[in-house]
């Protein structure tokens, strides 16, 4: 008998501190939950804790600058608390106007658009506006800036152009046969062949003998056999540079020197990613320059501006990211394998920027760390 109200006695102690747990626990959630609704100067829009939902859709695709971008994009939406869906077309217009169709209908809160390059994209766009949702665009038609509300970022591709092609002007003397790698109808295309055509004017000792350009899922292996194809029609002493104004292409560029020996032709590149890095850094690697803006960054950046939108604060029509050269010597002096991590070690300011990231962004993020 002693037993059992011994027994009744122990269960009923636990049974006691089970609760006091239970309700311990429920305090704790209620505790947070009530947190999530409180935040100090945090907008309107975000503090309840519902976040948002964010669709980042971008045409060309199939290369690491494309996987930083998006990644950068992702990263930074989920550290506000969002839900960020991604999507890249692979250089498909058609696969690209349709996933903004589809995505209209699947109700997204805000949209990132890069690299829409034609009408349809601004027709695409003037529909999601409508429908009452926030929009940033990147490297994007210029059309767009017609469309209240929409801010256009890009790369400040002047810079980008500039800072590579006056490194080849300085390295061949002012005196050099080039090839020209580069593929119309992409606005940041379209503004980086504007400097080469006014260097040109400028430096009539620089002599274009051959271009190419292609955009599409495998643009690497197919600049890759035509460099090889040019290297083979000028022999030595005939070739002397390459002006490549996507990585794409430099990295293409680069493959086909070092298979034809041919490490005199000097590539001056345009953008940057971990393949890059890991071309430029090799001993035998004819890539001497690269002007780029971090790609992680741009996403980051792409979705702080899409967040003040949100939160119905004010944000410009039109943002420039500064863009940064990256040398060869830089890059092979460096005492540990060099990649877009620890890339800041050697480029000050690189892949860090408080643009547009307010106070309360920060206060979303040290909520949301996991």
């Amino acid at each position: 008998m002693r037993r059992s109200i011994k027994g009744i006695f122990i269960f009923a102690i636990a049974s006691a501190l089970l609760l006091t747990g239970c309700s311990a626990g429920q305090s704790s959630t209620e505790s947070k939950k009530e947190e999530k609704v409180s935040f100090e100067n945090v907008p309107e829009r975000f503090a309840d804790g519902d976040g948002a939902k964010i669709k980042v859709i971008r045409k060309i695709g199939g290369d690491d600058h494309t996987a930083q971008y998006l990644a950068g994009a992702k990263e930074e939406g989920e550290a506000l608390g969002f839900q960020v869906d991604t999507y890249t077309a692979n250089g498909d217009t058609a696969k690209f106007h349709d996933a903004i169709a589809q995505a209209l209908e699947e109700d997204y809160d805000g949209y990132i658009i890069s690299h829409g390059d034609d009408a349809a994209t601004v027709n695409d766009v003037q529909k999601l506006v409508d429908a009452g949702k926030s929009v940033v665009t990147f490297d994007s038609i210029s059309d767009l800036s017609k469309i209240e509300g929409v801010t256009l970022t890009s790369q400040d591709d002047e810079a980008l152009a500039t800072l590579a092609f006056d490194k080849l002007i300085k390295e061949q003397k002012g005196e050099a046969a080039i090839a020209y790698l580069w593929v119309d109808g992409f606005p940041p295309m379209v503004r980086r062949n504007a400097v080469y055509k006014e260097k040109l004017k400028e430096n009539p000792g620089i002599k274009e003998v051959e271009r190419f350009g292609v955009a599409s899922a495998d643009t690497s292996v197919q600049t890759q056999n035509a460099v090889a194809a040019m290297l083979n029609k000028y022999p030595k002493g005939k070739l002397d540079a390459i002006f490549a104004t996507w990585d794409a292409f430099a990295i293409g560029a680069a493959r086909a020197i070092k298979e034809a020996g041919r490490d005199e032709v000097k590539i001056y590149g345009i953008d940057v990613s971990n393949a890059d890095l890991q071309e430029i850094q090799s001993a035998d690697s004819s890539w001497s320059y690269t002007a780029a803006v971090d790609p992680k960054l741009i996403g980051a950046v792409n979705m702080r501006i899409l967040a003040k939108k949100l939160a119905g604060e004010e944000t410009p029509q039109t943002y420039d990211l500064e863009a940064s050269l990256i040398s060869q010597k830089q890059i092979q002096a460096s005492k540990e394998a060099v990649n877009m991590a620890n890339l800041s070690n050697i480029v000050d300011g690189w892949g860090v920027s408080t643009e547009f990231e307010e106070d309360w962004m920060k206060v979303l993020k040290d909520h949301y760390k996991k």
